[in-house]
C-alpha cells in the first residue's frame, strides 16, 4: 500500500486503483461516496512526521524534499499531462481515483488524441451540435476500429486489389485504387469508397456499404482475426441498376477501361473484361480482406521500393509491389490476371548479374538481345553446378577451392555489392555518367505503352512468371529488367517478345508499415499462398 501512497498520493484510501482491485461492486460502490482522505492514512503520515522532525532536532543529515502528489497539482495541468498520454493508458487512469476520472471527461483530452493519434483535423467542436464527444468519437469510432486501418488485399479470386481504409475527417472510409485506364500508366490512380464507418448522430458507429449508384446504405463490418476482416452488404438491391446487367455491365466498362466494348477491337481482350465483370460483380461488395504492408527500404536498394502500375498486355494495368532481398529484387502482384494471379511473384530480377546493353543499332536487333541473355543464363547455370559441387565437396571433407580473381566486367558477369548501385552501364556505351544509356525495344517486341523512355540507367537479368489461363503450367522465363529512373523501370519478357513498362504509385499511406522484416516476408508468403 505504501507504493500506492509514493505513486498517487492516495495510498488505501476509496481511490486506490490496488485496493479496488480486490473490492466487489458493491463495495467500490460504498466507497465512492466516502471522502476522499482516510483519518488513518492522516495519522500514519502525521506521526512519520514528528519522528521525522525529532530525527532533525538530533542533527540528522538533510531532510528529503516534502513529497508532491499528482493530486496537489491544479485541474487545467493535469489536463495536459493527460492529454499527453496514449489513449489506451486513460481508462487505466480513470480507476485511479474519482478525481482523475473526473478530470478524463474533459473534451480537450480526447480531441488531442484523435488528432495526435488518428490524425482528425476536422473541427471537433461541431459534434456539440449533436450531443456527440470526442471522447466517443475516440472510443467508439477510432479506436474501435483501429484494427482495419492500413492497407488490405481483397480475396477476389485471381484479380485481387488494393483497398486503403483511413480516417478521412469524421468518418473511416474504405478506399478501393485502381490503375489508371489502360496504357496511360504514368496517370495518377483512380479510387472509389467501398465503405465507411461514422458516428454523427447516433451513440454507436455506423457502417454504410457504398457499392453501386444509389447512394450510402447498411452495411456490415467483421474483424475475422488479427489482420484481416469482412465486409457484408445489407442491401445488394442498390447495385442493381434499372437497365439491368447490360446496363450495370456498360457502367462498369467506361469506370474499368474507360471505353466502350466496341472500341476494344481484340476478341481475346473483350473475352478477358467480360470474364472479369462477371467473376468481380458477384460479390457484391461481400469480401474478405487481408493486410498487406509496404516493403521496407534499406540503404543500399537500387532505388526506393513501393508500388507501380505496370502493364500487362490484354490484362491491361495491374498494380505490382517492387522489394529488395539481398542481391535479389522481386515484383509481387497486388492486383492480377487468369494467368497470373494476385499474390504471385511476377518478375525476380538478380541485382548480381549485370547486361551491359550495345549500342541502340545493335539493340533494334531481337537476337543480339537474346543472345546476351541467354548467355547470362548459361553462366548462371554453371555458377549453381560450381556451388552444388562445392557443397558436395565441403560435405565430403574436402577443402573447397579458392575463389579465382575477379576481371573486368564483362557482359552479364557478376558485379561486386559494392557497384551494384553505380551507373556503371552507361560509360561502356559512350554516355557521360549520370545521363544515362540510350535504350530502344528491339524490333518484334510489343509494348502496350509506345511512350516508354529512350535512356535508361542500367539493366539485369531477370526471370519472369507465365503461365496458361487459370495458372496452369507456370514456369520463369529469362528477360530483362531495365532501370530508367527513380519512379520507373521495365521488364522485357524474351518467349513472348513483349515489354512492360512499370511506374511508380505516387501516394502516401499510413498505418502501412510493417512491425518487422520477418512480418513482411511472411506477409509475402501468405498472399501468394492463397493462389499457388
Amino acid at each position: 500500500m505504501a507504493v500506492c501512497a509514493r505513486l498517487c498520493g492516495v495510498g488505501p484510501s476509496r481511490g486506490c486503483r490496488r485496493r479496488q482491485q480486490r473490492r466487489g461492486p458493491a463495495e467500490t460502490a460504498a466507497a465512492d461516496s466516502e471522502p476522499d482522505t482516510d483519518p488513518e492514512e492522516e495519522r500514519i503520515e502525521a506521526g512519520a512526521a514528528a519522528v521525522a522532525g525529532a530525527q532533525g532536532g538530533r542533527g540528522a543529515g538533510p531532510q528529503p524534499p516534502p513529497r508532491c502528489s499528482l493530486l496537489e497539482l491544479p485541474p487545467e495541468l493535469l489536463v495536459e499531462i493527460f492529454a499527453s498520454l496514449p489513449g489506451t493508458d486513460l481508462p487505466s487512469l480513470a480507476q485511479v481515483c474519482t478525481k482523475f476520472r473526473r478530470i478524463l471527461h474533459t473534451d480537450t483530452i480526447w480531441r488531442r488524441r484523435c488528432r495526435e493519434e488518428y490524425g482528425v483535423c476536422e473541427n471537433l467542436r461541431k459534434l456539440d451540435i449533436t450531443g456527440v464527444s470526442c471522447r466517443d468519437v475516440y472510443a467508439k469510432l477510432l479506436h474501435r476500429y483501429r484494427h482495419i486501418l492500413g492497407l488490405w488485399q481483397p480475396d477476389i479470386g485471381p484479380y485481387g486489389g488494393l483497398l486503403n481504409v483511413v480516417v478521412d475527417g469524421l468518418f473511416i472510409i474504405g478506399w478501393m485504387y485502381l490503375p489508371p485506364h489502360d496504357p496511360h500508366v504514368d496517370d495518377p490512380m483512380r479510387f472509389k469508397p467501398l465503405f465507411r464507418v461514422h458516428l454523427m448522430e447516433r451513440k454507436s458507429a455506423t457502417v454504410e456499404c457504398m457499392y453501386g449508384h444509389r447512394g450510402p446504405h447498411n452495411g456490415h463490418i467483421q474483424i475475422v482475426k488479427k489482420d484481416e476482416f469482412s465486409t457484408k452488404c445489407n442491401q445488394t438491391d442498390h447495385h442493381r441498376m434499372s437497365g439491368g446487367r447490360q446496363e450495370e455491365f456498360r457502367t462498369w466498362l467506361r469506370e474499368e477501361w474507360g471505353r466502350t466494348l466496341e472500341d476494344i477491337f481484340h476478341e481475346h481482350m473483350q473475352e478477358l473484361i467480360l470474364m472479369k465483370f462477371i467473376y468481380t460483380s458477384q460479390y457484391d461488395n461481400c469480401l474478405t480482406y487481408r493486410r498487406i504492408y509496404l516493403p521496407p527500404s534499406h540503404p543500399d536498394d537500387l532505388i526506393r521500393p513501393g508500388l507501380f502500375k505496370g502493364t500487362y498486355g490484354s490484362h491491361g494495368l495491374e498494380i505490382v509491389m517492387l522489394s529488395f532481398h539481398g542481391k535479389r529484387a522481386r515484383g509481387t502482384k497486388i492486383t492480377g490476371d487468369p494467368n497470373i494471379p494476385a499474390g504471385q511473384q511476377t518478375v525476380e530480377i538478380d541485382l548480381r548479374h549485370r547486361i551491359q546493353l550495345p549500342d541502340v543499332e545493335s539493340l533494334r536487333n531481337f537476337s543480339e538481345l537474346s543472345r546476351l541473355v541467354l548467355d547470362v543464363r548459361e553462366q548462371l547455370r554453371q555458377e549453381q553446378q560450381q556451388e552444388s559441387g562445392l557443397e558436395d565437396g565441403e560435405a565430403g571433407g574436402r577443402q573447397s577451392p579458392r575463389e579465382p580473381q575477379r576481371g573486368p566486367a564483362q557482359p552479364g558477369a557478376e558485379l561486386p555489392a559494392e557497384k551494384v548501385g553505380e551507373a556503371g552501364g552507361a560509360e561502356a556505351a559512350g554516355a557521360q555518367p549520370g545521363q544515362g544509356q540510350p535504350f530502344v525495344l528491339p524490333v518484334g517486341v510489343s509494348s502496350r505503352n509506345e511512350d516508354y523512355p529512350r535512356t535508361c540507367r542500367m539493366c539485369f537479368y531477370g526471370t519472369g512468371l507465365i503461365a496458361g489461363h487459370g495458372f496452369t503450367s507456370p514456369e520463369r522465363t529469362p528477360g530483362v529488367f531495365i532501370l530508367f529512373d527513380e519512379d520507373r523501370f521495365g521488364f522485357i519478357w524474351l518467349e513472348l517478345k513483349s515489354f512492360s513498362l512499370y511506374s511508380r504509385v505516387q501516394a502516401t499511406f499510413r498505418n502501412a508499415e510493417a512491425p518487422s522484416p520477418q512480418a513482411f516476408e511472411e506477409m509475402l508468403k501468405n498472399i501468394q499462398s492463397l493462389t499457388s
